[in-house]
């Protein structure tokens, strides 16, 4: 049962079901694997709860 878990910042719902979608593919293509055994975790950490170079992540100016 492959098991994914992504850090990201908050994204968009429909992102993050093509990216499972795209994933799970993936693991049927390269393993074999069932599309019902692949499992995503979304992580989603916001700028106020990391830290990049001693500066927080909401302080960070985004390109």
């Amino acid at each position: 049962m492959p098991i994914v878990t992504i850090q990201q910042f908050p994204r968009d719902l429909e992102q993050k079901r093509r990216l499972a979608r795209r994933i799970t593919e993936a693991f049927e293509e390269v393993y074999g694997a069932r599309a019902e055994s692949v499992q995503v975790f979304f992580h989603e950490v916001d700028g106020e709860h990391w830290a990049r170079g001693g500066e927080m992540g909401c302080d960070i100016p985004r390109d």
